[in-house]
């Protein structure tokens, strides 16, 4: 069977001036507000455009189809994802350890502040899993991680500090979707990310007493 070719996924070219910059912004946002309340798969250029209150030609001229748009999307949350946390992981002026329970609160209140936005996202992922800014998001995302754990499980081995963050981070982004995929309360979404937290920091004390102990 014959492939069938991917859709181009970069923009068409890059605002120079503020003018274009700002018609930018405002097609992304439209396209933000488009995809939370459409979806992918009901997500068109028409669409964005009507939304923004500009012609469809003006978001070609900047993007030649939707998985473009919805490519900068993505990347966009790749980028507040990645710095958020590193933000909170780097932070040397708390202890490890809060600094992770800060972590979870915030990506478990994230995930349900734009659970549309992921799910619509995730939807459209097999156009952009494999670019290049994907692998540089998870890059960077990992570096953090792998500082992290080396500050936390200082007497770790290697490989027992890469399972540990692993175990950690993969089971966080996993629950954090499953969670929420329901609508929650502020009061749920604190009372989970406070147990979840317990059960991360729990487990880090335990791998620290029994490397300690042997």
């Amino acid at each position: 069977m014959t492939k069938q070719p991917r859709p181009q996924i970069s923009s068409r070219k890059q605002p120079q001036q503020a003018r274009s910059t700002e018609l930018v912004a405002v097609i992304l946002q439209a396209a933000t507000l488009v995809l939370a309340a459409e979806g992918a798969r009901r997500f068109t250029c028409a669409r964005v455009a009507e939304k923004a209150g500009v012609s469809v030609g003006s978001v070609y001229q900047y993007f030649p189809n939707k998985a473009a748009i919805l490519f900068q999307l993505q990347v966009s949350e790749w980028k507040q994802t990645t710095e958020m946390l590193r933000n909170i992981l780097e932070d040397a002026a708390k202890p490890p350890l809060d600094r992770l329970r800060a972590l979870v609160h915030a990506f478990i209140r994230s995930e349900c502040e734009e659970a549309e936005m992921r799910v619509a996202l995730n939807d459209a992922a097999p156009l952009y899993r494999d670019a290049p800014e994907a692998k540089q998001a998870r890059a960077s995302a990992d570096r953090t991680v792998a500082l992290f754990m080396e500050e936390v499980l200082p007497k770790a081995s290697e490989t027992t500090r890469t399972l540990a963050g692993d175990l950690i981070f993969t089971t966080l982004s996993a629950v954090g979707s499953s969670f929420s995929s329901h609508p929650r309360t502020l009061g749920e979404i604190k009372t989970y990310a406070e147990i979840m937290a317990d059960m991360f920091c729990a487990y880090l004390k335990q791998q620290n007493e029994g490397i300690s102990n042997k």
